[in-house]
């Protein structure tokens, strides 16, 4: 499985999970199978507000996968149409985010947990 982690800056496995989908700096793509991993800027970064296009920062790399800090309904709403689950990361590195989805510890990421029903997230 192809999982994509948004993170702060690309250090590997090491790589502090952004709390942000939209505004994340870059994804680390780990295959969950072999540990390879990848960073890919996120080339839709500086997207106005509510404008987020998931599939088009990714670049075109293939993911099952995305475990998020945070994200807006928006970006979900187009990742769940491409059949691509999203689910809550629990702060910590990529290395820590991906033993947790291995180990069935992270919640999927509902309508109702979207950045824009709560504090601290803007919606992208």
């Amino acid at each position: 499985m192809n999982i994509c982690i948004p993170v702060i800056e690309s250090k590997g496995l090491d790589s502090v999970v952004s709390e942000h989908f939209g505004s994340a700096p870059a994804f680390l793509i780990v295959d969950s199978e072999n540990g390879r991993h990848h960073a890919v800027e996120n080339s839709d970064q500086h997207h106005a507000h509510g404008m987020c296009q998931p599939l088009a920062a990714l670049g075109g790399e293939k993911v099952d996968a995305i475990v998020v800090g945070g994200i807006g309904m928006g970006a979900l709403l187009k990742l769940q149409a491409a059949k691509i689950d999203v689910y809550l990361a629990q702060a910590g590195t990529a290395g820590e985010t991906v033993a947790a989805l291995k180990a069935g510890r992270l919640r999927a990421v509902t309508p109702e947990t979207a950045c824009g029903h709560h504090g601290g997230c803007h919606d992208g």
